[in-house]
């Protein structure tokens, strides 16, 4: 299965906003420049996790992004499924009954065995994404990265987050 770089992207980037506190925000830009991605590229991604919930868009001159809710309550699941959409990687296009010889569809009654067992695989697939939560992703990142890396990790979002008056807590 191949999902595309924007999925990386945007784990990327909630996770980094994982580390912003108090409310405050960074800005698309900042996290664009962070990851040497074009902004235009990373706003459609941005964009996406806003309207599914998992960031939260402040408006103004101090605005930015931040998580719209806890990171122990977004899944890589919540992500993957707002980057790439809600249908399944896999999709059956009944192939089967393509080939010169026509069959009525009486004949096609059973589901095709190779959608089923892909089908399958793909709910597994999911579950396991659904178990693994930002939160814990973060947590590995400070714990097992090497201390430069995390070091400059944090120094960038220091330097490029904005801090709001009123910020709404993560829940």
């Amino acid at each position: 299965m191949k999902l595309s770089e924007g999925v990386e992207a945007a784990i990327h980037c909630a996770a980094t906003l994982a580390g912003v506190e108090g409310g405050a925000t960074m800005p698309g830009a900042a996290l664009a420049e962070q990851f040497g991605l074009s902004g235009s590229y990373l706003l459609k991604h941005l964009q996406a996790l806003t309207a599914a919930g998992i960031l939260e868009s402040v408006p103004g001159p101090a605005g930015g992004y931040r998580l719209a809710r806890a990171p122990d309550r977004i899944s890589l699941l919540d992500i993957v499924l707002a980057v790439e959409g809600p249908q399944p990687a896999f999709r059956c296009g009944e192939i089967r009954r393509n080939g010169p010889v026509k069959l009525p569809a009486d004949a096609y009654v059973k589901p095709c065995g190779i959608k089923v067992a892909m089908l399958r695989a793909e709910r597994a697939y999911r579950a396991a994404l659904a178990e693994e939560k930002l939160s814990d992703i973060v947590a590995d990142f400070m714990g097992d990265a090497d201390p430069r890396s995390v070091a400059a990790a944090c120094a960038f979002a220091e330097r490029h987050q904005r801090p709001q008056k009123s910020g709404s807590p993560k829940q």
